[in-house]
């Protein structure tokens, strides 16, 4: 049986050509700051969005936790969607090491909701209370099925955000899915946030990796809080390498993951005009179940709630996969 795995699109291997650029990459002790392609992936990212610096991290929660401690400090907070997964899938890392609260605004679509933002905000009160330094946003939205947030949202928010001086943080996991869904230039997501992390390894096949994108100020201080927390890696550049690969080949053939994760939705009573992305979130009864089943049949998909099954494409589905898990998930649910 040939087994179709939908439970996350981190799942990917790296493609044969991948596999070569990493094997052939220029490298360098990068605590020392001295790999020469870590310093090119750098550089390329921070351009694609109009940022000065970023700085590669091995996990998606380093680089958010380096992006919002950029912009909150201990005792501080953020605002951000209920469902967010600095809160929900980062283990509570933002207040266990870097001592961050936070309230959250809810949105069933896990959109930015900039009422709930100025009515929730707390400007400096003194030392009574917790003063809001930053809100975060995410695009996609995992938890809410890969929604995109509108520019036209983020731009509002942009423009508030600076009226009251606070920060902005986009956890731009899967930005390049609303790229391409959007067709909305990167430049444009920078140009709405203070502190952005991009993931490499969710869409883009790359095995490891993602950076905090933000000023030269930022990045220096987080190149010291990275090594604190262990993330000083050395010849970074084997790494880096999948990276720039994942950039030139794998970010406009995400079209093809949003067109099957449209397929498995409308195959399986879900409206495709609320799939925008690679993400499909499914109703059922008793998820568990649903789960055990779709891979006695060959298809791994996820429970994220005791009635909620999540599947998300990826580089590794071809259409005919999309086709054959359509089928076994239809007939379950």
């Amino acid at each position: 049986m040939t087994l179709i795995d939908l439970r996350s699109d981190t799942l990917t291997r790296p493609t044969a050509s991948m596999r070569r650029a990493m094997a052939e990459a220029e490298v360098g002790d990068d605590v020392y700051d001295e790999d020469p392609t870590a310093h090119a992936l750098q550089e390329r990212v921070a351009e694609l969005f109009g940022k000065q610096a970023a700085l590669f991290a091995p996990t998606g929660s380093m680089a958010n936790l380096l992006a919002v401690a950029s912009l909150v400090g201990p005792g501080q907070e953020v605002l951000c969607e209920s469902r967010a997964h600095i809160l929900r899938a980062e283990l509570g890392a933002h207040g266990a090491l870097m001592g961050i609260t936070s309230r959250t605004w809810s949105h069933p679509r896990g959109q930015l909701d900039l009422a709930a933002v100025k009515e929730l905000y707390a400007p400096d009160m003194g030392p009574f209370f917790v003063r809001t330094t930053a809100i975060s946003v995410e695009n996609t939205h995992n938890f809410a099925g890969g929604s995109v947030l509108p520019l036209a949202d983020l731009q509002a928010l942009r423009a508030w955000a600076t009226s009251v001086g606070v920060g902005v943080h986009m956890d731009g996991a899967r930005i390049w899915n609303a790229h391409v869904a959007t067709g909305t230039p990167l430049v444009e997501y920078g140009a709405v946030t203070d502190a952005l992390a991009v993931c490499l390894s969710k869409g883009l096949g790359a095995p490891v990796g993602s950076l905090f994108v933000g000023t030269h100020e930022q990045i220096e201080a987080a190149r010291v809080l990275r090594k604190r927390m262990g993330g000083g890696m050395r010849q970074v550049g084997v790494l880096a390498a999948a990276g720039l690969h994942a950039l030139d080949h794998h970010v406009e053939r995400l079209a093809e993951d949003h067109e099957h994760a449209a397929l498995i939705a409308e195959r399986v009573g879900v409206d495709p005009a609320t799939v925008e992305t690679n993400i499909v979130v499914i109703d059922v009864p008793d998820a568990a179940a649903v789960v055990a089943r779709a891979a006695e049949e060959g298809v791994r998909v996820g429970a994220v709630g005791p009635q909620r099954v999540r599947l998300l494409t990826h580089l590794d589905v071809t259409r005919a996969d999309a086709e054959q898990a359509a089928k076994v998930l239809a007939g379950l649910v």
